[in-house]
């Protein structure tokens, strides 16, 4: 597990990302997974039945929300715990110096449907001025072979730096280069990165790389 902190806000905001060596925190865990989670941060998570779409879900209280539909979660209650699950996918926390916090996930499709702007601009409605981002392991260019007509697609929402190579040479997504696009888009500012590829690396579960079924969590939590 890695512990940090994004210091937007006057009090820094709690980061967590777990990998392989934490085990299964996913959804689908059971209460192994439960017993797992509570050891990364020990109170209610809220998280969601993620779709690759765009739809915000807003947090009222710690846990409020277990499980809707949707791939962004935002919040301005103190000690509530967002989380996303991920084993290929961009997971992006977010703050803002009025202790606002929000989580995305944001595969392909996520991206090219809007949830990091969508995400931004929920927190704004919440008070958030300034939002500063933080980026979790994902899947990197070298591993992510790509078809044409959906890279074509990416490139023409979010400009050619998404277009990337694979380590053999064929036409590639660049995952982190669509995330910074959208965060420059929404005036929101990347501050961390965990420079870290789910496929390259052991270390972290990859759905693309090895089949895992596993998911590692990214959890940021209200100051």
């Amino acid at each position: 597990m890695i512990s940090t902190s994004l210091r937007s806000s006057s009090r820094p905001v709690e980061l967590y990302w777990t990998g392989r060596s934490d085990g299964d925190v996913g959804p689908g865990a059971g209460a192994a997974g439960e017993h797992r989670r509570r050891a990364v941060y020990d109170g209610e998570w809220a998280w969601l039945h993620q779709v690759h779409g765009a739809r915000v879900q807003v947090v009222d209280a710690p846990g409020s929300v277990q499980g809707e539909d949707g791939d962004a979660l935002v919040t301005a209650a103190p000690g509530a715990a967002l989380a996303v699950f991920t084993a290929d996918c961009a997971p992006i926390a977010l703050a803002s110096p009025e202790g606002v916090v929000g989580i995305a996930h944001a595969g392909w499709r996520g991206l090219d449907a809007g949830v990091v702007e969508a995400a931004v601009a929920s927190m704004r409605a919440l008070g958030a001025s300034r939002v500063e981002a933080a980026l979790g392991p994902c899947i990197h260019a070298p591993c992510y072979e790509f078809g044409a007509a959906e890279l074509d697609r990416l490139a023409d929402r979010l400009g050619p730096s998404v277009r990337g190579r694979t380590a053999g040479g064929r036409p590639a997504f660049d995952l982190p280069a669509a995330v910074r696009v959208a965060l420059e888009r929404c005036g929101a500012e990347l501050v961390v990165d965990a420079k870290a590829c789910t496929a390259c690396s052991g270390a972290w579960f990859s759905y693309r790389a090895r089949g895992d079924s596993a998911r590692q969590a990214t959890v940021v939590v209200c100051p």
